[in-house]
């Protein structure tokens, strides 16, 4: 049966969404629940993409959850940072941040280079571990021209990773010699995803997961100078290698993302009231759209590209994750 554009651009969307639902019931089972809904839902895209092959006849509504709802994904996220609690209780921290930031660039792509691993892949999963895992990597990825699949790839790593360190870290409690706000802290600079550092920050209590949570918060700031900075740094080589048409555009969904970052720090609350349940929706929308966005982006990856492309990425940011874990906690 031929599909009309419009029945083949729905059916694209709603396909991503049910895989996300699957993705969601997976995250339920014991086990896969400290994977989570998103890096369940990219693993059955990806098995689906290698059994069943990629499903050419609603390809334009998949492009659409992969490119336009990601971007709104993303400035729903700036809900998510308050900026007031950044520039008045983290100032301090911002500076440990942004030294986290470049640490975790720089040594990736250092080590990238002496193993001589993916670059693209490796940007990517470098911004995920310095900035704030899948969130940073969707609004990077098209900033340096990745592919769809090596952004797939990355979330994954990402995923995997901040997963069994957020563990690791709370079997590491009770046994670290930190109080818990200097732990809290440890974690809010070390670990990859809000989800990871909500995780790992729980045991530490009130005040240590608050400190945690503040951490990370100045790392998601500075994700919007990153980006610009990034740019800037993307068209200045191509002016020296290709036409200005060739440049990237500018990332405007940045411009919403730091406008919904502004309303939810001085309007919602102080002017506005909004309920919890309210703002709990929105969290658990923008959750359904970034987790629809990257089974579309898991759909164009294959199990050869992750043989062939990925292991020595994986090698390098799992080493570069030690050595910021171990850097970090010297520093709080």
């Amino acid at each position: 049966m031929t599909l009309s554009s419009k029945q083949a651009w729905l059916s694209g969307v709603l396909f991503t969404f049910f895989i996300a639902l699957l993705g969601y019931l997976l995250a339920l089972v014991p086990g896969f629940d400290r994977v989570g809904q998103l890096a369940g839902a990219i693993v059955l895209a990806v098995f689906y993409r290698q059994i069943f092959g990629y499903p050419d006849k609603i390809r334009s509504g998949i492009t659409f959850s992969t490119k336009r709802l990601l971007r709104v994904a993303i400035v729903l996220y700036g809900l998510k940072l308050n900026i007031e609690i950044v520039l008045n209780d983290g100032l301090g921290l911002l500076a440990r941040d942004a030294a986290v930031i470049i640490f975790a660039i720089f040594a990736t792509i250092w080590l990238a280079k002496k193993l001589r691993a993916d670059r693209s892949i490796s940007m990517l999963v470098a911004v995920g571990t310095g900035v704030c895992g899948a969130a940073a990597i969707a609004a990077v990825a098209p900033i340096i021209r990745a592919k769809e699949r090596d952004t797939a790839i990355a979330v994954g790593m990402i995923a995997l990773l901040g997963t069994i360190f957020a563990l690791a870290y709370t079997l590491l409690r009770p046994i670290l010699p930190l109080d818990d706000v200097q732990y809290g802290m440890w974690v809010g600079l070390s670990l990859h995803e809000i989800a990871h550092v909500a995780l790992a920050g729980e045991p530490a209590g009130e005040e240590g997961l608050a400190m945690a949570l503040l951490a990370k918060l100045g790392r998601v700031f500075l994700l919007i100078p990153l980006c610009l900075i990034l740019v800037y740094w993307v068209n200045r080589k191509t002016e020296a290698s290709e036409s200005a048409e060739a440049k990237i555009a500018f990332p405007w969904f940045l411009v919403g993302f730091l406008l919904l970052s502004v309303i939810g720090t001085y309007v919602i609350g102080p002017v506005i009231p909004m309920s919890d349940q309210v703002l709990d929706f929105i969290s658990d929308l923008t959750t359904w759209l970034l987790t629809a966005a990257m089974v579309g982006l898991g759909l164009n990856v294959s199990l050869e590209d992750i043989r062939d492309r990925a292991m020595k990425p994986f090698l390098v940011i799992l080493t570069v994750s030690i050595l910021l874990s171990v850097w970090t906690y010297f520093i709080v």
